[in-house]
């Protein structure tokens, strides 16, 4: 490997011979600065794009809204906002998917209720046909 190490003498006058060398370091310097933005930039372009929406003169698609079970800490249950018996639960849930193409389920149980009461209620939605089920958290702080 061959290195310029600076002027040299050549009868009397100093001559510089070109560096046939590439400095890369720069370049290395400018490709981790990229990286690190895109890495930092990337997360947030995937998080919502603002759009400006036409408008138009068309019917809305309808859409079912999902089913809402409540378990409450004294132990009972609430499908929507009505109060049902565990024993009637698997037909209720049965009545109300008849009249849906697709019922989605949405569970909000109290932290303090027993997992086995949960588990009852996750066995009557498979039961009466009921797979697509979200369960309600709150956020950790």
């Amino acid at each position: 490997m061959a290195m310029n190490l600076g002027p040299s003498a050549h009868k009397g006058h100093r001559v510089y011979r070109p560096v046939a060398e590439i400095n890369i370091t720069p370049m290395v310097d400018v490709m981790l600065v990229l990286l690190i933005i895109f890495m930092v930039a990337a997360p947030m372009l995937t998080q919502g794009v603002q759009v400006a929406l036409p408008k138009a003169d068309a019917k809305p698609i309808e859409q079912n809204k999902p089913v809402e079970i409540t378990l409450k800490k004294d132990g009972s249950i609430m499908v929507g906002s009505t109060t049902v018996d565990k024993d009637q639960l698997i037909p209720r849930l049965q009545t109300i998917q008849e009249g849906r193409d697709e019922a989605s389920i949405i569970l909000r149980a109290d932290k303090d209720i027993s997992y086995g009461t949960v588990m009852q209620v996750m066995a009557a939605l498979q039961a009466a046909g009921m797979v697509d089920v979200g369960m309600v958290t709150v956020p950790a702080e």
